[in-house]
């Protein structure tokens, strides 16, 4: 007997003796295809069309052929197949409602990669008409709706996600898809806030739950109301709880997907809970597969949500961890002094699991781990997306009064293993010698982190404005509120003055791409802040004395700084007036240099002392401190709150159209496969 082969569409045997055979599917597609109405000679066509498996690429495909004079003429039939797709969406009969979702998907694809120029006004005239579009799609959005919620097929809850995401993915700048003006009339919302509060719709869904709403939030962001955005900052505590549990699971189970393909045990410890990622040397740096589509739903979340920020400080059993406990673990959970957390009964609607070697964790730290590693490489523009991402969100949680007040509470103490990138001029940290601190420490040390490690060719200039920023108004917090944090500031010191010198040894390269003079004022900036405030917020007296020896030893970074700035600001270049900045800056730091030197010069000569040690320093410092005098600096502890549409929207519109283009480029054929809905549904009579 000869072999039947199929092949787009055709049903034909291996010998050539007769004419392929066309699937009965294709061959009522054809008839569509004709400017004749299919049902005309066959009444009940559209019952019979949807009870045939979709063949997707024919579909797409025929689409694709034809010209835009041959799509017009059959425009009332493309109509007519779009109309009653959305019909048999409302049907009991769940294959003719997967075989209408996967014909609707077929054809907004089909269409718009027909005629991408076409405006989105012409594109709903062909698959809908006019005159029918808001019926149609008013139909639609509540079929979908519907399906969401429901307690059904978790297969046809993934479609309808599907669906979704190709209706908005379809161009690649999502504002200019008009046809979601539909969906924020008819709006979703809530069905994806309930696919995100049941856990295993949670499980089955999230991911294509979370990307949905982050794109559709950020349609026409800055020209018109958007329902997403005003629904998704008033959403209530229990929502946003399932949101960010989901996220930390999504992030976790990325991780354990990884760990288990390649276990390293070095690594396996030092990388606990963070993002997908790939270890490949435990001596090179670790290659990251980043996601922004999931920080962008996060960074929405807490832009928009002032409940997120509560919920990322919210402990809860880190998902799936019983590796041995050297994560998180709180020494004293407490409520931080004048805050409103989520009441108790919010964290037990939601289905956690609960293990006797499951530790205590919360968002935020699950957030600092993956930023640890993401920031770490920032070479494609993937990378740097996401680490500028990182640090948006750092800088929203840094000006937060709730989350300063956590992240800065001496009563809530944990572990927190960052991943610290491999050097050859620094030994590696040993993982059970981290000491318990507040969590603000964990976020000073990843911007230390990422202060000493990119320093090179390709210098992230907007990464490190932003790395400064969080660390200026994580200061500004602790001044206002007189928090005296023990922390190892002379790390944070010694990056900084490393960071000045890197800028000054490679003044020619850098100018040629970026103003480093706004870095230099913001560097010199932070130092000012420590003179004129530390004895507000640093821990003891002593920490003032080194912060003083510590300017005093490093004089010369700070004195060829001075001769840099003095130089380009006397001439009469593009970098006068910046270079001028930094020159006034620099007024107290070298009063301090010229105060405190010739004291230690003079102190050595009379003890006939070549070289004083940190010690002697110190007591000079300590004993001539009445004699300084230092000038009163403005504004030191201000700063300019964080603004989307002003700043970034540049930014957020290339980003959301990558994540756009990703999304649509993973909704492959396969991806839409009906072979495991039709197996689900094989026993329906």
């Amino acid at each position: 007997m000869a072999q039947v082969e199929k092949r787009g569409g055709l049903l034909r045997k291996s010998s050539a003796s007769k004419k392929p055979l066309k699937e009965k599917v294709v061959l009522m597609y054809d008839e569509i295809f004709m400017t004749e109405d299919p049902s005309k000679c066959s009444p009940r066509f559209w019952e019979e069309l949807f009870l045939m498996k979709v063949n997707l690429e024919y579909l797409e495909g025929k689409l694709e052929s034809l010209d835009g004079e041959e799509l017009m003429k059959i425009k009332d039939n493309i109509n007519c197949l779009f109309q009653h797709c959305i019909q048999a969406l409302g049907e009991d009969h769940p294959i003719r409602v997967v075989n209408a979702l996967q014909t609707l998907c077929a054809l907004i694809r089909g269409v718009h990669q027909k005629n991408k120029s076409t405006s989105g006004f012409d594109i709903i005239n062909m698959l809908m008409g006019f005159d029918k579009a808001e019926l149609c799609m008013k139909n639609l959005m509540e079929s979908l709706d519907s399906l969401l919620c429901a307690e059904g097929s978790e297969s046809l809850k993934s479609l309808c996600l599907k669906l979704l995401l190709c209706l908005v993915t379809v161009t690649d700048n999502i504002s200019q898809n008009t046809i979601l003006e539909y969906v924020m009339i008819n709006s979703i919302f809530e069905a994806i806030l309930q696919i995100l509060s049941h856990p295993p719709s949670r499980r089955e869904h999230g991911y294509d739950a979370v990307v949905l709403l982050a794109l559709l939030v950020n349609y026409r962001k800055y020209e018109s109301v958007n329902p997403y955005i005003v629904k998704l900052s008033i959403v209530d505590d229990e929502a946003t709880l399932n949101v960010s549990i989901w996220i930390l699971f999504f992030l976790f189970r990325q991780y354990k997907d990884k760990e288990e393909e390649h276990q390293s045990g070095f690594f396996s410890a030092l990388t606990n809970m963070v993002g997908s990622m790939f270890i490949a040397d435990a001596h090179e740096k670790i290659s990251v597969q980043t996601n922004e589509a999931i920080l962008l739903a996060l960074y929405e979340a807490v832009h928009l949500n002032r409940n997120f920020i509560t919920v990322l400080a919210q402990s809860h059993p880190e998902m799936g961890l019983v590796t041995a406990p050297v994560s998180p673990a709180p020494t004293t959970p407490a409520t931080p002094l004048g805050t409103t957390p989520p009441s108790s009964d919010v964290i037990s609607a939601v289905e956690l699991p609960l293990d006797a070697d499951v530790q205590t964790s919360n968002l935020l730290i699950t957030f600092l781990k993956y930023s640890s590693i993401v920031m770490q490489d920032t070479k494609d523009e993937h990378r740097l997306h996401s680490g500028k991402l990182c640090l948006i969100i750092l800088t929203c949680i840094a000006e937060d009064q709730y989350a300063n007040a956590f992240l800065h509470d001496d009563n809530m103490n944990f572990r927190v293993n960052l991943h610290r990138m491999p050097m050859r001029h620094r030994k590696k940290a040993a993982d059970k010698n981290l000491p318990c601190r507040p969590l603000v420490c964990a976020v000073l040390d990843l911007m230390v982190e990422f202060i000493v490690t990119h320093m090179m060719k390709e210098f992230p200039m907007d990464l490190y404005i932003r790395c400064i920023q969080v660390v200026h108004k994580l200061l500004c917090y602790q001044k206002k509120c007189r928090v005296r944090l023990h922390y190892t500031w002379r790390e944070l010191w010694s990056a900084l003055i490393n960071l000045l010198k890197f800028l000054m040894s490679n003044e020619t390269v850098l100018l040629a791409k970026h103003n480093i003079f706004t870095l230099a004022l913001m560097i010199v900036n932070l130092f000012n802040m420590f003179i004129t405030y530390g004895d507000t917020f640093l821990p003891t007296p002593s920490s003032y004395d080194e912060l003083y020896y510590e300017i005093i030893r490093m004089h010369q970074s700070f004195d060829n700084l001075y001769s840099m700035v003095l130089r380009l600001s006397t001439n009469a270049g593009q970098w006068k007036e910046a270079a001028s900045k930094v020159t006034h800056a620099l007024v107290n730091i070298r009063a301090i240099i010229n105060h405190f030197n010739p004291k230690i010069e003079s102190y050595a000569a009379v003890n006939h002392i070549s070289q004083l040690s940190e010690e002697q320093v110190l007591e000079v410092v300590r004993a001539n401190y009445d004699t300084l005098t230092l000038k009163l600096q403005d504004g030191l502890d201000q700063y300019e709150r964080y603004s989307e549409q002003h700043k970034e929207a540049a930014f957020f519109k290339e980003l959301v159209r990558s994540i756009s283009t990703n999304v649509r480029r993973n909704l492959a054929f396969h991806t839409l496969s009906q072979e495991v809905l039709l197996k689900e549904f094989s026993t329906i009579s």
